[in-house]
């Protein structure tokens, strides 16, 4: 290119180079660790709570006087929360719920359905396809459009968990489908 140097600082013809040098830097860079140190302990208390938060779950489900099973698919960028917009999904982590707890299944991968606020739907279809047999997704948010083709093949959508932790939400589902037993309502 006529007008960048991608191997220096400036245009050709107009050499910066010598503003840049190792010499004009400072000796000691400042650096507080106490931010860093902070950041970890939020860390790692989200992370205690957590694993708290899944394991009051999975107690619950195993406590729910049922035998059935519920298949969920929960859009999450990670962190073990509900925490993308079905639209934005571009995959969706697959548990089962049941009389062992709450079990991670695998992942399914789906085309991303929203592309700026418009939805395709011939990606939807394919979106569907990807969720055969799940009964049920999380996602932080969804469209009534998508909602309602999702219902019409019969998986039902959830929104109300947005932005809590994933065993929770199926928890708080299970118990809603399949109801709790005695034991989990008096603990």
């Amino acid at each position: 290119c006529r007008q960048c140097r991608a191997d220096a600082v400036g245009l050709l013809g107009e050499d910066r180079g010598q503003e840049f040098t190792k010499d004009l830097l400072p000796e000691t860079v400042a650096y507080d660790s106490s931010k860093r140190e902070a950041y970890r302990e939020v860390v790692a208390r989200e992370r205690g709570d957590h694993v708290a938060a899944k394991q009051e779950a999975i107690s619950e489900v195993r406590a729910a006087d049922s035998a059935g099973a519920l298949l969920v698919a929960v859009a999450t960028k990670g962190g073990g929360r509900v925490n993308v917009h079905f639209g934005h999904a571009t995959e969706f982590q697959v548990y089962e719920a049941g009389p062992k707890g709450i079990v991670f299944v695998g992942h399914r991968k789906v085309e991303q359905y929203c592309e700026g606020g418009f939805g395709e739907d011939a990606t939807l279809d394919s979106v569907i396809g990807a969720l055969e047999g799940v009964e049920l997704v999380l996602c932080a948010k969804i469209g009534d459009c998508p909602k309602d083709q999702l219902a019409a093949a019969g998986i039902a959508v959830s929104d109300a968990h947005a932005h809590d932790y994933i065993e929770s939400a199926i928890s708080a589902e299970y118990q809603a489908r399949f109801g709790a037993s005695d034991i989990a309502l008096t603990a």
